[in-house]
């Protein structure tokens, strides 16, 4: 297979960028769109050109270090896979195929596809954890969790927080990451003693980052990795509003369903 990479190059946060145009030619359509994005570098670099700078850790999808946005959509055009789990099959023959960073002003550009994240590292410092004694771990039929409600906490944990959410929304909001982090652990009873003052601190820790606010657009879930769902948003905002209302107390009245109360 032959294509024409686009790909925006940027020496800097501060420099200026431009989209440059590269040859990827005799490309298996096994390959990964990483191995992919490999061979193109292993030519520039026997040609002495400057490779491409991207991110990549596992390649297995599940760190969601490979942040690419691919003809205009984050991670490319399957669904519910990270850029690593996107093979070049899925590319016509002979087409321009355009890679860019994630775009948003919380996410700064480092080097070309590279992009300093750490603005979500920041939000969960805020909030996204849980009080616990140290010592040995505690037995787990110490705290009775029923099925539905483990299920949807797990579906929320699931969030690998790798800010394609961000990338989609037109207003950058990072309100389907923050949503997925306050109902993880809403749904447990770990979370509850610091419940009434997590979704607060997450919020205003989003909003001192820059995030945009949410345009219920759904385009957040459409390209989720993890296929999270735009319903958790409901239980975040629930979660806020008992923040600013509500003294901490026992985990009884969230919904075990995350669709119950959306509307």
């Amino acid at each position: 297979m032959h294509f024409t990479l686009s790909v925006w190059r940027q020496r800097g946060p501060d420099g200026q960028g431009a989209f440059v145009s590269y040859p990827a030619d005799d490309i298996s359509p096994a390959m990964s769109f990483l191995e992919m994005l490999d061979v193109v570098n292993q030519r520039l670099i026997l040609k002495g050109e400057e490779p491409i700078a991207f991110e990549s850790d596992c390649r297995e999808g599940i760190c969601g270090a490979c942040s690419l946005v691919i003809n205009g959509i984050p991670h490319g055009p399957d669904r519910g896979v990270a850029t690593c789990q996107l093979y070049m099959r899925r590319f016509i023959d002979e087409t321009v195929i355009t890679i860019e960073p994630w775009r948003a002003r919380a996410f700064p550009v480092i080097r070309d596809l590279v992009v300093d994240r750490r603005a979500l590292d920041r939000i969960m410092q805020a909030g996204g954890y849980i009080s616990s004694n140290t010592g040995g771990a505690v037995d787990g039929n110490t705290f009775l969790i029923g099925k539905d409600r483990a299920e949807t906490a797990m579906d929320a944990a699931s969030c690998i927080g790798c800010g394609a959410c961000v990338a989609a929304c037109r207003n950058a909001s990072a309100m389907l990451f923050v949503a997925a982090k306050v109902s993880h652990l809403a749904h447990i009873p770990q979370g509850g003693p610091e419940r009434a003052r997590r979704a607060d601190a997450m919020m205003k820790a989003m909003d001192r980052e820059g995030f945009g606010s949410c345009g219920n657009q759904y385009e957040c879930e459409a390209v989720c990795p993890k296929s999270i769902s735009v319903h958790f948003i409901a239980t975040f905002n629930r979660e806020f509003l008992r923040s600013t209302i509500a003294e901490p107390g026992p985990l009884t009245d969230a919904p075990a369903d995350p669709h119950a109360e959306f509307h």
